[in-house]
């Protein structure tokens, strides 16, 4: 099978790595998410199973099939809505708004509404996007040595021996090295870790004009802005030609399915993805394919074993996880940077852009990607404007330019003439 020949080493790190850090950064605020609801530790369960299957699926069979890295993710800005909008809404009111939601995302992708709008917005932009929304991350991993400076100086120094003796391998033998370290200094907390299966626990919808209002329209309006947005940027910065309406079209029906079971919503993801679609995970992007395919792979195993690996995988100190996703984001942001400052014309868009994302500003409830592709794309107008008005104004001048040149030939002739005996 194709497949196992193209699978690499560092590929299958690159999707452990995604999951890691995708996991270990957001599961709190799931759980709260599920709590704003009333969820008993059973249902919480279900909800670990329903998203583990739902973004193992969807990432792991369309990247099987298009060969290409499909990365989908839980929507980690939704569970924060979820976990303050959610308050006085029961269970069964949930799982009704989910499905509302899940219905408008299948439509945005079955309309093709939402591609057609990210195929307006310039690569820089793009790019710009993707740059602010991981330079967060690339922080995180210096801020780290805050609290933990000989882990983030081993780690640091591994990776830059990696990158110059096996580049390949860098990120895999630092989070080898990293996670001896702390088994060592016994800051691993194994304890945490329960062998059991979750069960899915299904729950009948209710609608309500109260949820569909205060739950799905904001658990749409920042999944698609905050999550969709960058994760298409991430798509289109790392070269990847993806029938995009489609995959939204995807996550939109895997949420309906899974909705009953905890499903909230799915999306496409973009700092998971930019970890695989990297050159950390391959150096050719054709077998790139194989770290979201183990990824989705990883995530199916959360879902089927959901407190087992929950349990696994935030044993990991935080300060590990923070730095190894910097780490493994470098090239990615330096990459985004790179195409968004290249050309002239777009450059100060774009840096506005960057800046407004690596913010972390929210306002009205939706996140910073959103705002920073706003303020990029009115900067642009306004430049892209003036210059319009300067080049009609050139071009308004150049005739009256001509035809004075015209006279002033004109009476040079006239003079020679009379001049001439």
């Amino acid at each position: 099978m194709r497949f196992f020949r193209d699978l690499s080493l560092s590929a299958f790190t690159a999707g452990f790595v995604a999951v890691l850090v995708g996991f270990t950064s957001s599961v709190v605020i799931v759980f709260q998410a599920a709590q704003a609801f009333g969820a008993t530790p059973e249902v919480i369960a279900s909800w670990m199973w329903a998203l583990g299957i739902g973004m193992g699926l969807t990432s792991a069979l369309p990247s099987l099939w298009l060969k290409k890295p499909v990365m989908v993710a839980w929507s980690t800005p939704g569970a924060a809505v979820l976990a303050t909008a959610g308050l006085g809404f029961s269970m069964n009111e949930a799982v009704g708004a989910f499905i509302l939601c899940a219905a408008l995302i299948t439509l945005a992708g079955v309309t093709g509404w939402f591609e057609r709008v990210m195929n307006r917005i310039p690569m820089a932009i793009a790019s710009a996007l993707l740059a602010g929304v991981l330079a967060r991350f690339g922080l995180a991993a210096f801020q780290a040595a805050q609290t933990a400076l000989p882990l983030v100086l081993l780690m640091l120094g591994t990776y830059l021996v990696g990158r110059r003796a096996v580049p390949r391998y860098a990120v895999p033998l630092t989070l080898l090295v990293a996670i001896v370290f702390c088994a060592l200094r016994g800051e691993l907390g194994w304890s945490a870790v329960h062998l059991r299966l979750a069960t899915p626990v299904f729950t009948m919808p209710s609608f309500s004009w109260q949820a569909a209002v205060s739950v799905a329209l904001p658990l749409f309006v920042v999944t698609m802005a905050s999550q969709n947005l960058p994760g298409v940027a991430a798509i289109r910065a790392a070269g990847y030609d993806m029938p995009i309406s489609k995959l939204i079209s995807l996550t939109g029906l895997a949420t309906l399915v899974l909705a009953p079971f905890g499903g909230y919503a799915l999306n496409l993801s973009a700092i998971t993805a930019a970890i695989c679609m990297g050159r950390e995970a391959h150096e050719d992007p054709a077998r790139r394919y194989t770290a979201a395919v183990s990824c989705g792979a990883i995530y199916v195993l959360i879902g089927l074993f959901g407190a087992a690996v929950t349990g696994l995988l935030t044993a990991f100190p935080k300060e590990l996880v923070a730095a190894i996703a910097g780490l493994a984001l470098l090239g990615t942001i330096g990459g985004g940077l790179a195409a968004a400052v290249r050309e002239e014309p777009h450059r100060e868009a774009a840096l506005i852009t960057f800046l407004v994302t690596l913010s972390g500003v929210t306002i009205a409830g939706i996140g910073s990607a959103f705002w920073g592709v706003v303020a990029g794309a009115v900067a642009l107008a306004v430049q892209q404007l003036g210059r319009r008005k300067s080049t009609q104004a050139g071009k308004a001048i150049a005739p009256a330019c001509k035809i004075k040149a015209v006279e002033k030939e004109a009476a040079r002739s006239a003079a020679a003439q009379k001049n001439t005996p």
